[in-house]
C-alpha cells in the first residue's frame, strides 16, 4: 500500500537504484526508469553506468569515486527472475528502499518506519533471519533490513503520498487542458438569462440554509474550556461538539439538494445514493470556504474557529486533519466567490458515477446545466485564466481522495469506541 519507489542513493561507497511498488496514481511499475522519474524529488538522483560492474551489481551499482557517469538512454535493466531477498532469502520482487528484497520485507520495513515501531527479541538480538524466523522475531528482522541497507529516508508517509497524488492529478489535468485548449481566445459570451437566474437562485438557497444553521447554533454542545487532556468527560464533550456541527452541516446539504431543480425528479433510491456519497465532499468544500489563512483556522457559524490542534483534541487523526487543511488552503488560493462554490456543490451532487445510482442518464442530464453555467461564469469573470475551469473541476477529483481518507477516519473512531450519532452513522454507512 502506498509508494515505495526510491531513487539512486549513496551508501557505503556505492550508489544503489531502488525501485518497485506503485506510482502516485496507483499503477504497477514495470520499468525502473518510471520509478526514478516518479521520485526524483524525494531522494538524491545519480545516473548509472553499468559497463564494468560485476554480476548482479552490474545492473544496479556503480562506484561513487569521481563524478557520476550518465547512463545511456534506453530501457531500464530488468531483473533475471531468480533473485532472493537480502533480508530473509525469499524470492525478491525488486529493489525496495535501496535493497533487493521481497514484498513481505518491503512492507514490514515500511510499516515499522511509519509507526516508529519498537520491537523486542527473546534471544538478545542474535536470531538468524530466514523465511521462518522473519515471522518470529520482528526486532532481528528490522535489524537485518537496516544491515542490508534499507534507507528510512526513502519511505514516504501516507500524508506525503496523498499530497503527491493530489498534486500530480491537478498538474496532469492542467497540462492536458493546456494542450487541448485551442490557441485562439474564445469569445466571451454573456450568461443566458436562465443561467443568471439559476446562479442567483443557488446563492440565495445557500444563504437560506446557512441562516437556519445559525439559528440552531445555541443548541450545540459548548466547547469545553478545560485543557486537561486526560479528562474523559472533556474529550467526550469536544467530540460531541464536532459531531453536532457535522449534523447541522448534513442537514444544510440535504435541504440544499432538495431545492436543486431536478433533484426531486430522481427516485428516492437515487436521491439517497447521491447524498450518501457526496455529503462528506460537500462538507469539505464548505469547510474550505470557511478557511482563514491568516490564523490557519476554520470558522463555523461565524464564531466557532478551530485550528489543527482543536481538531486533534476532538479525536480526529492528523492523517485526516492535515489533508483537510491542505485542501482548504488550495481552495482559498483560487479565490472563488459564492456563485462558484454553489455551482461546484451542485455539480458534485449530480455525479452519475456514484455507487448504487440507477438512472445514470438522468443524473448526467441534470448535472450538465450547472457545468455549462460554471464554464460561462468563469469565462466572464476570469477571461485571461483559461485553466481555471479545469482546475476547479480537478478539485472535485481531489475530494474523492479526501473522501476515502474520511472513511479511514470513521473506522478509526469506531476503534476508539467513539459512537457517531444515528444520522451520521446512516449517511456514512457505519454499521455498529
Amino acid at each position: 500500500s502506498g509508494l515505495d519507489v526510491c531513487c539512486v542513493k549513496k551508501q557505503c561507497g556505492l550508489v544503489g537504484l531502488c525501485y518497485g511498488g506503485r506510482m502516485a496514481l496507483g499503477l504497477r511499475l514495470s520499468r525502473v526508469r518510471a520509478g526514478v522519474a516518479a521520485m526524483r524529488q524525494d531522494c538524491n538522483y545519480y545516473q548509472l553506468d553499468t559497463t564494468n560492474a560485476p554480476s548482479m551489481l552490474k545492473m544496479f551499482y556503480i562506484s561513487t569515486e569521481g563524478q557520476p557517469v550518465k547512463r545511456k538512454k534506453g530501457p531500464a535493466p530488468k531483473m533475471l527472475g531468480n533473485e532472493v531477498c537480502s533480508v530473509c532469502g525469499d524470492k525478491a520482487s525488486g529493489f525496495h528502499y535501496n535493497v533487493l528484497s521481497c514484498e513481505g520485507c518491503k512492507g514490514f520495513f515500511r510499516r515499522s518506519v511509519i509507526k516508529s515501531a519498537q520491537y523486542s527479541c527473546k534471544n538478545n538480538g542474535r536470531c538468524e533471519m530466514d523465511m521462518y524466523m522473519r515471522r518470529k522475531c520482528q526486532q532481528c528482522r528490522l535489524r537485518k533490513c537496516r544491515e542490508a541497507g534499507m534507507l528510512e529516508q526513502c519511505v514516504l508517509s501516507e500524508e506525503q503520498i496523498r499530497g503527491k497524488k493530489m498534486k500530480k492529478n491537478e498538474e496532469e489535468t492542467a497540462r492536458t487542458s493546456a494542450v487541448v485548449t485551442p490557441t485562439p481566445v474564445p469569445e466571451v459570451v454573456p450568461l443566458e438569462p436562465e443561467q443568471l437566474e439559476m446562479i442567483e437562485k443557488l446563492v440565495a438557497m445557500q444563504k437560506q440554509c446557512n441562516k437556519r444553521s445559525f439559528i440552531d447554533r445555541p443548541k450545540v454542545t459548548p466547547w469545553p474550556q478545560s485543557q486537561d487532556p486526560q479528562n474523559r468527560e472533556v474529550r467526550q464533550q469536544r467530540f460531541a461538539h464536532f459531531t453536532e456541527l457535522a449534523i447541522m452541516s448534513v442537514q444544510e446539504i440535504v435541504d440544499f439538494a432538495k431545492q436543486l431543480p431536478g433533484f426531486l425528479e430522481l427516485t428516492r433510491e437515487d436521491q439517497i445514493a447521491l447524498l450518501k456519497t457526496s455529503t462528506i465532499e460537500i462538507m469539505l468544500l464548505e469547510t474550505s470556504r470557511r478557511y482563514n489563512p491568516a490564523i490557519e483556522s476554520i470558522t463555523f457559524l461565524k464564531d466557532f474557529s478551530y485550528n489543527k490542534e482543536d481538531f486533534a483534541k476532538a479525536g480526529l487523526q492528523l492523517e485526516f486533519i492535515n489533508p483537510i487543511f491542505e485542501f482548504s488552503k488550495g481552495m482559498n488560493d483560487l479565490h472563488l466567490d459564492e456563485a462558484e462554490y454553489a455551482l461546484l456543490i451542485a455539480i458534485n451532487i449530480f455525479s452519475a458515477d456514484r455507487p448504487n445510482v440507477q438512472d445514470h442518464e438522468l443524473v448526467e442530464r441534470l448535472q450538465q446545466p450547472y457545468v455549462n453555467a460554471l464554464r460561462s461564469y468563469i469565462m466572464i469573470k476570469r477571461p485571461n485564466d483559461h485553466l481555471m475551469f479545469p482546475r476547479m473541476l480537478m478539485k472535485l477529483v481531489s475530494l474523492r481522495t479526501l473522501s476515502s481518507v474520511h472513511s479511514e477516519q470513521v473506522f478509526a473512531l469506531r476503534l476508539q469506541d467513539k459512537k457517531l450519532p444515528p444520522l451520521l452513522s446512516e449517511i456514512w454507512d457505519v454499521h455498529e
